[in-house]
């Protein structure tokens, strides 16, 4: 069973914790207890926000499981079936064309291959487990 450390209202495994104080923070200039703290406020004040986009996707989930299991078996309509993703919001009318600009884009992002992006995923894969402690406030 994993261990966590309390950090303001957060609790934290404790392997994540020790990773962020003794690998992560070490040379930046980012105090790991501030950093606790400002993750702790971040989570508190998108929190309310984050868990009603989380309730909107699984009232989403719950229509299109419906609309799939009724139409068991059958040819779907296409045209039909954009119209009902429409209808309950998961698509969008198309908006007017765009462009997007790449211009200052951090070399890390613009022109490096991602292998750095896997490692630290990797490393953290096994710390990403939530045990929430109670309904206020929230486990890393």
């Amino acid at each position: 069973m994993s261990e966590y450390v309390e950090a303001e209202k957060l609790r934290i495994s404790k392997a994540l914790h020790e990773l962020v104080r003794d690998e992560i923070a070490p040379g930046t200039g980012v105090d790991p207890a501030e950093f606790w703290s400002s993750l702790d406020a971040i989570v508190r004040d998108l929190g309310p926000e984050n868990a009603a986009l989380l309730a909107k996707r699984d009232d989403l989930q719950t229509q299109l499981d419906d609309w799939h299991r009724e139409r068991k078996g059958q040819v779907i309509d296409v045209a039909e079936y954009r119209k009902f993703l429409l209808d309950i919001g998961y698509m969008l009318p198309e908006g007017e064309a765009f462009e997007a600009s790449t211009a200052n884009v951090d070399p890390e992002i613009a022109t490096m291959a991602g292998p750095q992006y896997r490692t630290l995923a990797l490393k953290l894969a096994p710390l990403a487990k939530i045990a929430p402690r109670s309904s206020s406030s929230r486990g890393l």
